[in-house]
């Protein structure tokens, strides 16, 4: 297997080390960096579902009709 070397490519078992050790700090944030957006975006969405689940409420309350299963759930536990 012939080696062909890049300017930024490690030139001894010293460089890779370092150069593993970066690249995986650099992997490790962007995944962070990504689990933080995603978990902000799933609170977003819970968020949104808790203001239409009202909104639905509030409308059927208007409309004189009891919500269905309500009596179900407060019985359970």
């Amino acid at each position: 297997m012939s080696e062909s070397t890049g300017d930024d490519a490690p030139t001894n078992s010293q460089d890779l080390t370092i150069f593993v050790q970066s690249l995986l700090e650099q992997m490790q944030s962007r995944f962070g960096q990504m689990s933080d957006a995603i978990i902000g975006r799933i609170d977003e969405m819970g968020n949104r579902i808790d203001d239409l689940e009202k909104s639905i409420a509030e409308l059927m309350n208007q409309a004189g009709v009891e919500p269905p299963g309500e009596k179900e759930y407060t019985n359970e536990d």
